[in-house]
């Protein structure tokens, strides 16, 4: 019998920690972050890390264990999260996959795999440097000449991943996003609920903007500056993600603070948007509207058990 999984999700700031804590604490449950930030220790306040007081007891995984130094892609994330559910259930426990990193949840959850091709060092150099020449927009449109899909799907900013598409293409002749569709068919190895957390998006823009100013009132800047300070550059893939990317250009005195504040912001909801429209192509979605249950985060975790007993993925003594 397939063991059961509930993953909870949606875009950023909708407030997928509080009802992840919630659920695992009725269900039994340990929750594994489906997070690329929130795994670097010393990036708390940016990533916006669910501190030990949120937790509330609930044993979480996948939380602070890398250095910022280190890398971390879905191929590491899976391995570390198929470890943390052998881990959960031989406690005895639930897993619970909360973060909003669609890529991620979507290749735990189906099995996928990724590594269909041998590394071309050589050819990535290539790309690499004509990305250092041209620019990252330059090489994410070579993506998009060959691969629509795969363009949409992952920002230009994320060189790793618009190369590692590119490098598919040209090894194979085939577009990595046609490979993953068809790896999307995997049957699933858990018996799973998969919910996805949505608010009215005038509702959510402003959380992603209060939450923001939050961040810079709760010294945003120094965590950033002493990542800096430490050697951390642009380049470097824990600061590409949104709120830690915006500051280098502010330390080299490009642009000025109000900037770096106004560019999280929009970032933010670019990538809300974009983490909507993953979710949307996915299939085994429930999708979860905070307005009908009046935001309040008690209902919808009791709505998330009510789906969870009537599939059978949880006992009736719940």
């Amino acid at each position: 019998m397939k063991k059961p999984l509930i993953v909870v999700t949606g875009p950023t700031a909708v407030g997928k920690t509080a009802v992840s804590v919630m659920l695992a604490k009725r269900i039994n449950g340990s929750v594994i972050s489906a997070d690329s930030m929130q795994v670097y220790k010393g990036m708390d306040i940016g990533s916006a890390k669910v501190t030990q007081e949120e937790m509330q007891g609930v044993a979480h995984y996948l939380i602070d264990i890398l250095d910022p130094k280190d890398e971390f892609n879905v191929y590491i994330f899976k391995k570390m999260a198929e470890e943390a559910i052998s881990d959960i259930y031989a406690r005895g426990k639930i897993p619970v996959i909360a973060g909003g990193t669609g890529f991620y949840i979507q290749a735990l959850l189906y099995d996928i795999d990724f590594t269909e091709t041998d590394e071309d060092e050589e050819a990535r150099s290539e790309m690499r440097k004509f990305a250092d020449r041209y620019g990252t927009r330059a090489l994410h449109d070579k993506l998009r000449m060959v691969d629509p899909a795969s363009a949409d799907a992952i920002h230009e900013n994320n060189v790793k991943r618009v190369i590692r598409a590119l490098e598919y293409y040209e090894k194979t002749g085939r577009r990595i996003s046609e490979h993953n569709e068809e790896q999307r068919s995997n049957v699933s190895p858990y018996d799973f609920e998969y919910f996805v957390i949505n608010d009215e998006r005038a509702v959510l823009y402003d959380r992603i903007n209060k939450r923001v100013d939050e961040m810079i009132s709760a010294g945003l800047e120094a965590e950033v500056r002493a990542l800096y300070d430490a050697g951390m550059r642009e380049e470097d893939i824990s600061m590409k993600g949104i709120g830690y990317r915006e500051f280098f250009p502010y330390f080299e005195d490009r642009i000025t603070l109000n900037d770096v504040i106004e560019n999280i912001k929009a970032d933010t909801r670019h990538f809300a948007k974009r983490q909507l429209t993953w979710f949307r192509r996915e299939r085994d979605v429930k999708w979860i509207d905070m307005r009908e249950f009046g935001r309040d985060k008690e209902k919808i975790t009791d709505y998330m058990i009510s789906v969870a007993k009537k599939d059978g993925l949880i006992g009736e003594q719940i």
